[in-house]
């Protein structure tokens, strides 16, 4: 969603890096073309306004007119400043004493709040609750139905005692969801209520009444990232007229501009708690305006990918294959090992969405969009195909084998080969690095050759290698004895004279260190 933002900047950014110091005129380019980057991405001209000024002011300061590199300060205060506007720090949600915590969802239709609340009953379910999804959007054709299909799921259980279309009253349902949840021992109610297609008397009327018959510990406003201004003025409505704690963002994975996500918090004054980035019940997550900043200035979200990668991977797992990796030469890995790891990768999303995460992946963003993810079911398929004892020696793999694996898997025999091979070469790549880091890094710690590499080098840097000219080796002998003799006579081994030795003489100003 902030592609457009993102390359703005990285190029205001990237025009930085070649100059020593920054003048005014210099902060002043970088400010306009920063401002005009921002309304492209339909940023409210309020934030952009504030944003811009907090940005000039800090940029003329001593930190960056004295800095080495003062691009770096300038991104520095940028990033600081994004910050600032998406909320500053992670809203958690509020729990209630005592149990049932209530949270109510509001929401124009269409913005995605009957999907969400399966989300969001799904994550706080991994996070050890027990939530309930109550059916109050009665209004809406099928809306009862497919909170129903979404909270199966989510794996989590629905209160939906009307059917809804036009029959029922949201607001007794809604009160007796909360007998309901005690009597199930449901830690936490989760209120679906009924949108409109715009603001009017009647949604907010239905809305504050439910509000006043639950009592929620949270009001969150989900609210569609993708239609711009009219997001933040649909907020603020909200917010004057039923009151809302909290912002939930749907539909981050679109192609809008993503100024609202900027806008949001700091017009409605009320912090961003969620975001919701893809179609499947885990693209939900907690908001963190931290990371946010760091992936719209192309620094990557590693703290998001590291907490996936704990969620997917097992720490038992993962000892067992670093030591197959660390056994002679990786053959201990097998291609059913690299199978699992292939499908655990899977399991943590998108291929293109983890790629997204790391740093500077901004550059090539094209490739990365055009990643075939069919390929790793391809590739599992090829695996899938191979009798046990291929997988477990893939040498055996000749001609007949191959085309046998490639009618089975239905590839040409040309992948079944190609994929055989990038394995042998990433297993003793992978193997290499478990036994002691990449070649040609020696002296880092874990990235310095193995054994074997560290004596193969002693051996070749041992000594002078002789010639295999008889009289050219006799001479080149003839000269080593001289120079053992002198230094016999002169000195000890390193060419200094030895104890005792008259003409040998401290440095004065190391005579004041010796006793």
């Amino acid at each position: 969603m902030f592609d457009t933002l993102s390359d703005r900047l990285s190029a205001t950014f990237k025009n930085l890096r070649g100059k020593g110091r920054l003048s005014e005129a210099d902060i002043d380019a970088t400010a306009r073309e920063i401002r005009i980057a921002l309304l492209e991405a339909d940023v409210a001209l309020p934030v952009v306004r504030t944003f811009i000024k907090n940005l000039k002011e800090r940029a003329l300061g001593a930190d960056v007119s004295r800095a080495l590199n003062p691009a770096q300060q300038v991104l520095k205060i940028v990033n600081e400043e994004l910050i600032t506007i998406l909320g500053g720090e992670t809203r958690r949600l509020r729990f209630a004493k005592q149990p049932p915590t209530v949270i109510m969802l509001a929401g124009l239709q269409g913005a995605g709040k009957t999907t969400l609340a399966g989300k969001l009953g799904r994550w706080l379910k991994e996070q050890g609750h027990s939530p309930l999804l109550v059916a109050c959007d009665l209004q809406r054709p099928n809306a009862v139905n497919q909170l129903s299909v979404v909270a199966e799921r989510a794996g989590v259980a629905v209160y939906a005692p009307e059917p809804g279309n036009g029959v029922g009253d949201p607001v007794k349902v809604a009160k007796d969801s909360i007998d309901f949840a005690r009597s199930k021992v449901h830690d936490i109610v989760i209120v679906d209520t009924a949108g409109r297609l715009g603001i009017d008397a009647e949604m907010m009327q239905q809305a504050a009444d439910i509000r006043d018959a639950v009592s929620p510990d949270e009001i969150l406003f989900v609210v569609d990232a993708m239609i711009g201004q009219d997001a933040v003025n649909t907020a603020e409505a909200f917010r004057d007229g039923v009151g809302f704690d909290g912002v939930v963002l749907s539909k981050l994975d679109g192609d809008a501009r993503g100024g609202a996500a900027l806008s949001i918090r700091q017009i409605t004054g009320k912090p961003i708690m969620f975001a919701s980035n893809g179609e499947k019940l885990d693209d939900f997550d907690a908001f963190h305006p931290d990371r946010m900043a760091s992936r719209i200035l192309d620094m990557g979200d590693l703290l998001t990918l590291i907490e996936q990668a704990e969620k997917t991977f097992s720490q038992e797992e993962a000892q067992k294959m670093a030591s197959k990796l660390a056994s002679k030469k990786g053959q201990e890995f097998t291609l059913d090992d690299f199978l699992s790891q292939m499908e655990q990768v899977r399991k943590m999303g998108s291929i293109s969405k983890l790629l997204g995460m790391l740093p500077g992946m901004g550059q090539i963003k094209d490739q990365i969009a055009n990643l075939d993810e069919r390929d790793v079911d391809r590739t599992a398929a090829i695996i899938k195909s191979m009798t046990p004892g291929e997988r477990q020696d893939p040498t055996i793999i000749n001609g007949s084998r191959r085309a046998r694996i490639a009618k089975g898997s239905g590839v040409e025999v040309s992948a079944v080969k190609g994929l055989v091979e990038r394995f042998f070469e990433a297993r003793k790549m992978m193997s290499r690095m478990a036994q002691g880091g990449m070649p040609g890094m020696p002296g880092l710690p874990g990235m310095g050759g193995g054994p074997g590499r560290q004596k193969k080098q002693q051996k070749k840097a041992k000594g002078k290698q002789r010639s295999g000219n008889p009289m050219k080796r006799k001479q080149q002998e003839l000269e080593e004895a001289q120079r053992r003799e002198a230094a016999a006579q002169n000195g000890g081994a390193f060419g200094l004279p030895q104890q005792g030795g008259e003409d040998f003489e401290l440095p004065d100003e190391f005579k004041k260190f010796m006793g």
